[in-house]
Protein backbone atom coordinates (compact mmCIF):
# COMPACT_ATOMS: atom_id res chain seq x y z
CA UNK A 1 0.00 0.00 0.00
CA UNK A 2 1.26 3.91 -0.82
CA UNK A 3 2.93 5.21 2.28
CA UNK A 4 0.53 7.69 3.41
CA UNK A 5 0.83 11.44 2.86
CA UNK A 6 -1.38 13.61 1.57
CA UNK A 7 -4.35 12.96 -0.76
CA UNK A 8 -3.52 14.17 -4.18
CA UNK A 9 -5.67 16.38 -5.79
CA UNK A 10 -7.22 13.94 -8.03
CA UNK A 11 -8.37 11.37 -5.25
CA UNK A 12 -9.45 13.86 -3.17
CA UNK A 13 -11.55 15.66 -5.37
CA UNK A 14 -13.21 11.92 -6.84
CA UNK A 15 -13.62 11.31 -3.57
CA UNK A 16 -15.57 14.46 -2.68
CA UNK A 17 -17.24 14.17 -5.59
CA UNK A 18 -18.78 10.65 -4.78
CA UNK A 19 -19.82 11.91 -1.28
CA UNK A 20 -21.42 14.59 -2.81
CA UNK A 21 -23.69 13.13 -4.59
CA UNK A 22 -24.65 10.10 -2.12
CA UNK A 23 -25.19 13.49 0.44
CA UNK A 24 -27.16 15.54 -2.44
CA UNK A 25 -29.10 12.24 -3.03
CA UNK A 26 -30.02 11.75 0.18
CA UNK A 27 -30.89 15.37 1.47
CA UNK A 28 -33.18 15.25 -1.66
CA UNK A 29 -34.97 12.03 0.29
CA UNK A 30 -35.39 13.78 3.26
CA UNK A 31 -36.58 17.05 1.78
CA UNK A 32 -39.37 14.92 -0.12
CA UNK A 33 -40.30 12.16 2.31
CA UNK A 34 -42.58 14.08 4.52
CA UNK A 35 -45.22 15.55 1.82
CA UNK A 36 -44.46 12.49 -0.64
CA UNK A 37 -45.69 9.66 2.43
CA UNK A 38 -48.42 12.16 2.87
CA UNK A 39 -49.97 12.52 -0.67
CA UNK A 40 -49.71 8.13 -0.65
CA UNK A 41 -51.54 8.56 2.64
CA UNK A 42 -49.14 6.89 4.92
CA UNK A 43 -49.38 7.98 8.32
CA UNK A 44 -46.10 9.73 10.25
CA UNK A 45 -45.28 7.24 12.05
CA UNK A 46 -45.19 4.50 8.29
CA UNK A 47 -43.35 7.48 6.99
CA UNK A 48 -40.42 7.96 9.72
CA UNK A 49 -40.37 3.62 10.62
CA UNK A 50 -39.33 3.21 6.34
CA UNK A 51 -36.25 5.37 6.83
CA UNK A 52 -35.48 4.19 10.57
CA UNK A 53 -35.69 0.15 9.56
CA UNK A 54 -33.86 1.12 6.63
CA UNK A 55 -31.13 2.98 8.77
CA UNK A 56 -30.79 -0.69 10.88
CA UNK A 57 -30.30 -2.35 7.41
CA UNK A 58 -27.39 0.75 6.62
CA UNK A 59 -26.04 0.12 10.01
CA UNK A 60 -25.75 -3.69 10.15
CA UNK A 61 -24.27 -3.40 6.51
CA UNK A 62 -21.57 -0.94 6.52
CA UNK A 63 -19.37 -2.30 8.70
CA UNK A 64 -19.18 -5.51 6.63
CA UNK A 65 -18.52 -3.76 3.54
CA UNK A 66 -15.67 -2.07 5.31
CA UNK A 67 -13.95 -4.57 6.32
CA UNK A 68 -14.25 -6.29 2.54
CA UNK A 69 -12.68 -3.49 1.50
CA UNK A 70 -9.86 -3.92 3.47
CA UNK A 71 -9.35 -7.31 1.69
CA UNK A 72 -10.50 -6.38 -1.69
CA UNK A 73 -9.57 -2.87 -2.10
CA UNK A 74 -11.62 0.60 -1.81
CA UNK A 75 -12.21 1.34 -5.33
CA UNK A 76 -14.60 -1.12 -6.28
CA UNK A 77 -16.18 -0.97 -3.01
CA UNK A 78 -17.17 2.87 -3.73
CA UNK A 79 -18.36 2.08 -7.30
CA UNK A 80 -20.51 -1.05 -5.57
CA UNK A 81 -22.78 2.13 -3.09
CA UNK A 82 -22.89 4.03 -5.84
CA UNK A 83 -24.62 1.85 -8.23
CA UNK A 84 -26.52 0.13 -5.46
CA UNK A 85 -27.71 4.08 -4.61
CA UNK A 86 -29.06 4.40 -8.80
CA UNK A 87 -30.64 0.98 -8.55
CA UNK A 88 -32.48 1.33 -5.57
CA UNK A 89 -33.15 5.26 -5.80
CA UNK A 90 -35.17 3.98 -9.19
CA UNK A 91 -37.25 1.22 -7.96
CA UNK A 92 -38.21 3.17 -4.44
CA UNK A 93 -39.26 5.89 -6.45
CA UNK A 94 -41.02 3.96 -8.83
CA UNK A 95 -42.95 2.26 -6.14
CA UNK A 96 -44.36 5.96 -5.30
CA UNK A 97 -45.39 6.60 -8.28
CA UNK A 98 -47.09 3.73 -8.62
CA UNK A 99 -48.95 4.46 -5.15
CA UNK A 100 -49.77 8.04 -6.93
CA UNK A 101 -51.17 7.16 -9.38
CA UNK A 102 -53.24 4.42 -7.48
CA UNK A 103 -52.23 0.89 -8.61
CA UNK A 104 -51.23 -0.08 -5.22
CA UNK A 105 -52.01 1.69 -1.84
CA UNK A 106 -52.33 0.90 1.78
CA UNK A 107 -50.30 -2.27 3.98
CA UNK A 108 -49.01 -3.01 0.41
CA UNK A 109 -47.30 0.26 -0.83
CA UNK A 110 -46.36 0.61 2.93
CA UNK A 111 -44.72 -3.10 2.34
CA UNK A 112 -43.30 -2.62 -1.22
CA UNK A 113 -41.52 0.80 0.06
CA UNK A 114 -40.34 -0.83 2.66
CA UNK A 115 -38.67 -3.41 0.73
CA UNK A 116 -37.21 -1.66 -1.80
CA UNK A 117 -35.72 0.93 0.44
CA UNK A 118 -33.84 -1.97 2.75
CA UNK A 119 -32.95 -3.30 -0.35
CA UNK A 120 -31.16 -0.35 -1.54
CA UNK A 121 -29.63 0.25 1.91
CA UNK A 122 -27.76 -2.79 2.21
CA UNK A 123 -25.85 -2.10 -1.08
CA UNK A 124 -25.47 2.17 -0.79
CA UNK A 125 -24.24 1.55 2.70
CA UNK A 126 -20.59 0.59 0.89
CA UNK A 127 -19.58 3.78 0.12
CA UNK A 128 -19.02 5.48 2.89
CA UNK A 129 -16.64 3.22 4.55
CA UNK A 130 -14.47 2.82 1.79
CA UNK A 131 -13.93 6.55 1.01
CA UNK A 132 -13.15 7.24 4.72
CA UNK A 133 -10.75 4.15 4.65
CA UNK A 134 -9.03 4.87 1.21
CA UNK A 135 -8.63 8.58 2.40
CA UNK A 136 -6.70 7.24 6.01
CA UNK A 137 -4.67 4.81 3.84
CA UNK A 138 -3.43 8.04 1.87
CA UNK A 139 -3.31 10.14 4.56
CA UNK A 140 -0.89 10.47 7.66
CA UNK A 141 -1.70 11.11 11.39
CA UNK A 142 -1.13 14.97 11.48
CA UNK A 143 -3.24 15.44 8.75
CA UNK A 144 -6.20 12.96 9.62
CA UNK A 145 -8.55 15.36 11.35
CA UNK A 146 -8.28 18.17 8.34
CA UNK A 147 -8.53 15.05 6.27
CA UNK A 148 -11.98 13.74 7.62
CA UNK A 149 -13.03 17.42 7.56
CA UNK A 150 -12.68 17.82 3.98
CA UNK A 151 -14.55 14.49 2.81
CA UNK A 152 -16.93 15.92 5.43
CA UNK A 153 -17.30 19.13 3.63
CA UNK A 154 -18.26 17.04 0.15
CA UNK A 155 -21.85 15.90 2.35
CA UNK A 156 -21.94 19.00 2.79
CA UNK A 157 -21.75 20.56 -0.21
CA UNK A 158 -24.61 17.72 -1.45
CA UNK A 159 -26.90 18.66 1.72
CA UNK A 160 -26.56 22.40 0.68
CA UNK A 161 -26.92 21.73 -3.22
CA UNK A 162 -30.05 18.82 -2.66
CA UNK A 163 -32.55 20.86 -1.40
CA UNK A 164 -31.90 24.01 -3.99
CA UNK A 165 -32.25 20.95 -6.38
CA UNK A 166 -35.24 19.77 -4.84
CA UNK A 167 -37.32 23.13 -4.81
CA UNK A 168 -36.37 23.26 -8.07
CA UNK A 169 -37.68 20.26 -9.48
CA UNK A 170 -40.44 19.73 -6.80
CA UNK A 171 -42.05 22.08 -9.58
CA UNK A 172 -42.15 19.47 -11.69
CA UNK A 173 -43.94 17.01 -9.37
CA UNK A 174 -42.57 15.57 -6.30
CA UNK A 175 -40.59 12.58 -8.18
CA UNK A 176 -38.47 14.37 -10.30
CA UNK A 177 -35.92 15.16 -7.19
CA UNK A 178 -35.87 11.52 -6.30
CA UNK A 179 -34.96 10.31 -10.09
CA UNK A 180 -32.75 13.07 -10.19
CA UNK A 181 -30.67 11.62 -7.54
CA UNK A 182 -30.70 8.32 -9.14
CA UNK A 183 -29.03 10.24 -12.26
CA UNK A 184 -26.55 11.98 -10.46
CA UNK A 185 -25.17 8.55 -8.36
CA UNK A 186 -24.42 7.17 -11.90
CA UNK A 187 -22.83 9.77 -12.85
CA UNK A 188 -20.39 9.47 -9.67
CA UNK A 189 -20.20 5.97 -10.21
CA UNK A 190 -18.71 6.14 -13.57
CA UNK A 191 -16.66 8.96 -12.27
CA UNK A 192 -14.58 6.81 -9.47
CA UNK A 193 -14.46 4.42 -12.06
CA UNK A 194 -12.75 6.29 -14.39
CA UNK A 195 -10.40 8.49 -12.50
CA UNK A 196 -9.75 7.42 -9.00
CA UNK A 197 -6.50 5.49 -9.14
CA UNK A 198 -6.93 1.45 -7.63
CA UNK A 199 -4.70 0.89 -4.59
CA UNK A 200 -4.00 -2.62 -3.19
CA UNK A 201 -5.99 -4.05 -0.16
CA UNK A 202 -3.97 -4.35 3.48
CA UNK A 203 -1.34 -6.77 3.42
CA UNK A 204 -3.11 -10.43 3.94
CA UNK A 205 -0.78 -11.81 6.31
CA UNK A 206 -1.36 -8.34 8.44
CA UNK A 207 -5.49 -9.25 7.90
CA UNK A 208 -4.79 -12.62 9.72
CA UNK A 209 -2.88 -10.78 12.70
CA UNK A 210 -5.78 -8.39 13.02
CA UNK A 211 -8.94 -9.34 15.21
CA UNK A 212 -12.42 -8.33 13.94
CA UNK A 213 -13.41 -5.18 15.66
CA UNK A 214 -16.40 -4.31 17.71
CA UNK A 215 -18.56 -1.45 18.87
CA UNK A 216 -17.38 -2.40 22.66
CA UNK A 217 -14.00 -1.94 21.48
CA UNK A 218 -12.62 0.31 24.15
CA UNK A 219 -10.50 2.09 22.02
CA UNK A 220 -13.11 3.20 19.97
CA UNK A 221 -16.10 2.71 22.41
CA UNK A 222 -17.04 5.85 23.21
CA UNK A 223 -16.80 7.87 19.94
CA UNK A 224 -18.66 5.39 18.63
CA UNK A 225 -21.36 6.28 21.46
CA UNK A 226 -21.05 9.53 21.07
CA UNK A 227 -21.75 9.39 16.90
CA UNK A 228 -24.64 7.32 17.45
CA UNK A 229 -26.21 9.60 20.08
CA UNK A 230 -25.37 12.60 17.49
CA UNK A 231 -27.43 11.06 14.86
CA UNK A 232 -30.43 9.85 16.82
CA UNK A 233 -30.66 13.48 17.66
CA UNK A 234 -30.57 15.36 14.31
CA UNK A 235 -32.45 12.57 12.53
CA UNK A 236 -35.20 12.71 15.06
CA UNK A 237 -35.20 16.92 14.27
CA UNK A 238 -35.00 16.17 10.80
CA UNK A 239 -37.48 13.73 9.99
CA UNK A 240 -40.69 15.45 12.16
CA UNK A 241 -39.23 18.40 10.30
CA UNK A 242 -41.58 18.63 7.05
CA UNK A 243 -44.47 17.30 9.51
CA UNK A 244 -44.11 20.30 11.52
CA UNK A 245 -43.33 23.05 8.79
CA UNK A 246 -46.52 21.93 7.30
CA UNK A 247 -49.01 22.05 10.36
CA UNK A 248 -47.56 25.04 11.64
CA UNK A 249 -47.24 27.21 8.62
CA UNK A 250 -50.47 25.67 6.94
CA UNK A 251 -48.34 24.61 3.74
CA UNK A 252 -49.02 22.41 0.65
CA UNK A 253 -46.82 19.49 -0.18
CA UNK A 254 -44.99 20.73 -2.54
CA UNK A 255 -44.50 24.11 -0.39
CA UNK A 256 -43.38 21.81 2.19
CA UNK A 257 -40.85 20.06 0.62
CA UNK A 258 -39.48 23.38 -0.47
CA UNK A 259 -39.45 24.74 3.14
CA UNK A 260 -37.96 21.65 4.18
CA UNK A 261 -35.36 21.68 1.61
CA UNK A 262 -34.16 25.22 2.60
CA UNK A 263 -34.25 24.77 6.09
CA UNK A 264 -31.79 21.47 5.78
CA UNK A 265 -29.94 23.99 3.24
CA UNK A 266 -29.25 26.72 6.32
CA UNK A 267 -27.87 23.82 8.10
CA UNK A 268 -25.60 22.42 5.61
CA UNK A 269 -24.05 25.77 4.63
CA UNK A 270 -23.22 26.31 8.57
CA UNK A 271 -21.64 22.80 8.70
CA UNK A 272 -20.10 23.60 5.68
CA UNK A 273 -18.56 27.11 6.59
CA UNK A 274 -17.00 25.57 9.47
CA UNK A 275 -15.66 22.57 8.16
CA UNK A 276 -13.58 24.81 5.36
CA UNK A 277 -12.43 27.36 8.58
CA UNK A 278 -12.44 26.42 12.08
CA UNK A 279 -11.36 22.55 11.90
CA UNK A 280 -8.77 23.28 9.04
CA UNK A 281 -7.16 25.29 11.22
CA UNK A 282 -7.21 24.97 15.02
CA UNK A 283 -5.24 21.95 16.14
CA UNK A 284 -7.53 20.33 19.04
CA UNK A 285 -8.21 16.86 20.28
CA UNK A 286 -10.87 15.59 18.47
CA UNK A 287 -13.35 14.97 22.16
CA UNK A 288 -12.52 18.94 22.34
CA UNK A 289 -14.57 19.30 18.65
CA UNK A 290 -17.30 17.11 19.77
CA UNK A 291 -18.10 19.05 23.31
CA UNK A 292 -18.42 22.17 21.55
CA UNK A 293 -20.45 20.65 18.36
CA UNK A 294 -23.12 18.50 21.04
CA UNK A 295 -23.48 22.09 22.92
CA UNK A 296 -24.01 23.77 19.86
CA UNK A 297 -26.74 20.92 18.55
CA UNK A 298 -28.54 21.36 22.07
CA UNK A 299 -28.84 25.20 21.50
CA UNK A 300 -30.34 24.32 18.20
CA UNK A 301 -32.95 21.21 18.68
CA UNK A 302 -34.05 24.14 21.72
CA UNK A 303 -34.72 26.99 18.95
CA UNK A 304 -36.08 23.91 16.85
CA UNK A 305 -38.73 22.88 19.74
CA UNK A 306 -40.29 26.68 19.50
CA UNK A 307 -40.06 27.90 16.42
CA UNK A 308 -42.77 29.39 15.18
CA UNK A 309 -41.35 31.39 11.72
CA UNK A 310 -38.61 30.43 9.28
CA UNK A 311 -36.32 32.92 10.25
CA UNK A 312 -36.44 31.38 13.73
CA UNK A 313 -36.18 27.95 12.67
CA UNK A 314 -33.36 28.77 10.41
CA UNK A 315 -31.50 30.25 13.37
CA UNK A 316 -32.04 26.51 15.23
CA UNK A 317 -30.77 25.03 11.99
CA UNK A 318 -27.35 26.89 11.89
CA UNK A 319 -27.04 25.68 15.01
CA UNK A 320 -27.67 22.49 14.32
CA UNK A 321 -25.16 22.48 11.12
CA UNK A 322 -22.51 23.69 12.80
CA UNK A 323 -22.79 20.93 16.09
CA UNK A 324 -22.08 18.10 12.91
CA UNK A 325 -19.51 19.88 11.35
CA UNK A 326 -17.98 19.82 14.86
CA UNK A 327 -18.78 16.23 15.98
CA UNK A 328 -19.06 13.90 12.73
CA UNK A 329 -15.24 14.82 11.10
CA UNK A 330 -13.57 14.85 14.62
CA UNK A 331 -15.54 11.27 15.63
CA UNK A 332 -14.02 9.84 12.36
CA UNK A 333 -10.57 11.54 12.70
CA UNK A 334 -10.25 9.73 16.41
CA UNK A 335 -11.37 6.49 15.24
CA UNK A 336 -8.93 6.69 12.92
CA UNK A 337 -6.29 7.66 15.21
CA UNK A 338 -7.25 5.34 18.00
CA UNK A 339 -6.80 1.94 15.39
CA UNK A 340 -3.99 0.11 13.55
CA UNK A 341 -3.22 0.81 9.74
CA UNK A 342 -4.67 -2.61 9.01
CA UNK A 343 -8.04 -2.10 10.88
CA UNK A 344 -8.73 1.27 9.01
CA UNK A 345 -11.72 -0.38 7.07
CA UNK A 346 -13.11 -1.79 9.80
CA UNK A 347 -13.19 1.28 12.15
CA UNK A 348 -14.39 3.42 8.86
CA UNK A 349 -17.25 0.86 8.59
CA UNK A 350 -18.46 0.93 12.30
CA UNK A 351 -18.11 4.81 12.41
CA UNK A 352 -20.84 4.63 8.93
CA UNK A 353 -22.81 2.57 10.42
CA UNK A 354 -23.18 5.02 13.26
CA UNK A 355 -25.25 7.65 11.42
CA UNK A 356 -27.52 4.98 10.35
CA UNK A 357 -28.26 3.63 13.72
CA UNK A 358 -29.21 6.76 14.87
CA UNK A 359 -31.93 6.83 12.24
CA UNK A 360 -32.83 3.25 13.43
CA UNK A 361 -34.13 4.87 17.07
CA UNK A 362 -34.48 9.05 16.06
CA UNK A 363 -37.29 8.81 13.32
CA UNK A 364 -39.16 6.54 15.16
CA UNK A 365 -39.60 7.92 18.74
CA UNK A 366 -39.96 11.80 17.32
CA UNK A 367 -41.97 10.64 14.66
CA UNK A 368 -44.10 8.97 17.68
CA UNK A 369 -43.33 11.71 19.98
CA UNK A 370 -44.52 14.22 17.78
CA UNK A 371 -48.29 12.58 17.17
CA UNK A 372 -48.69 12.96 21.19
CA UNK A 373 -47.79 16.32 21.15
CA UNK A 374 -45.30 18.62 18.28
CA UNK A 375 -42.72 20.19 20.70
CA UNK A 376 -41.69 16.75 22.39
CA UNK A 377 -40.05 15.83 19.01
CA UNK A 378 -36.90 18.46 18.78
CA UNK A 379 -36.91 18.53 23.01
CA UNK A 380 -36.04 14.64 23.16
CA UNK A 381 -33.35 15.36 20.67
CA UNK A 382 -32.05 17.95 22.28
CA UNK A 383 -32.39 15.30 25.86
CA UNK A 384 -30.33 12.86 23.54
CA UNK A 385 -27.52 15.86 22.66
CA UNK A 386 -27.12 16.50 26.33
CA UNK A 387 -27.04 12.63 27.61
CA UNK A 388 -23.80 12.20 24.69
CA UNK A 389 -22.69 15.45 25.74
CA UNK A 390 -22.46 13.87 30.10
CA UNK A 391 -21.11 10.56 28.68
CA UNK A 392 -18.88 12.21 26.63
CA UNK A 393 -17.76 14.09 29.68
CA UNK A 394 -17.48 12.05 32.21
CA UNK A 395 -15.41 9.40 30.10
CA UNK A 396 -13.28 11.54 27.96
CA UNK A 397 -9.57 10.12 29.22
CA UNK A 398 -7.92 11.76 26.67
CA UNK A 399 -4.62 13.66 27.43
CA UNK A 400 -3.88 17.00 27.30
CA UNK A 401 -2.30 17.32 23.51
Amino acid sequence: MPSPGKLNRQQLTVLILALMATGMGQSLVFAILAPLGREVQLGELQITSIIAVSALIFGLAAPRWGRFSDRIGRKPIIITGLVGYTVGTVLFTSVFYAGLTGVISGALLYSILMFTRCAQSVVMSATGPASSAYAADHTDRTLRTKTMARLGTANSMGTILGPAVSGALATFGLLAPLYFAAALAAVAALIVWRKLPVTPAAQLTDRKLSRKLRYTDPRIALLLVTAVGVFIGFSGIQQTLGFQLQDKLHLSGIETAQMTGAALMVSAIFTFLVQVTVMQHLQWRPTQFIRIGLVSMLIGAAVVSQFETFTVLAIGMAFLGTGLALCMPSISAGASLAVTREEQGATAGLVSSCPAIGFVFGPICAGALYQIHAPLAPLFSAAVFFAALLILVLNDRQPPP
